[in-house]
């Protein structure tokens, strides 16, 4: 199933980056939610699997940054 969110939601796709996920597909209880988002930095358009995606921290709601998530620069290795 495609689902086109209305309104977009601010996600963090992790190893990509911040941007708006414009829809999601379910291709049913075997598999991972994918998350379609525009990227804000590249215009990248990705499908990201549920486990891949956060939230984006909004203060007025309470949802503060995730400690466990660092966001690395582009071409940064993980140590």
């Amino acid at each position: 199933m495609f689902t086109q969110l209305d309104p977009p939601l601010p996600v963090l796709v992790l190893e990509k980056g911040q941007g708006l996920a414009f829809a999601v597909i379910d291709y049913g209880v075997e598999h991972n939610l994918i998350w379609v988002t525009a990227l804000d930095d590249s215009g990248e358009i990705w499908c990201a699997p549920n486990p891949k995606v956060r939230m984006q921290s909004n203060w007025s709601m309470g949802r503060d940054k995730d400690p466990a998530v660092r966001i690395l620069p582009e071409g940064a290795v993980p140590q």
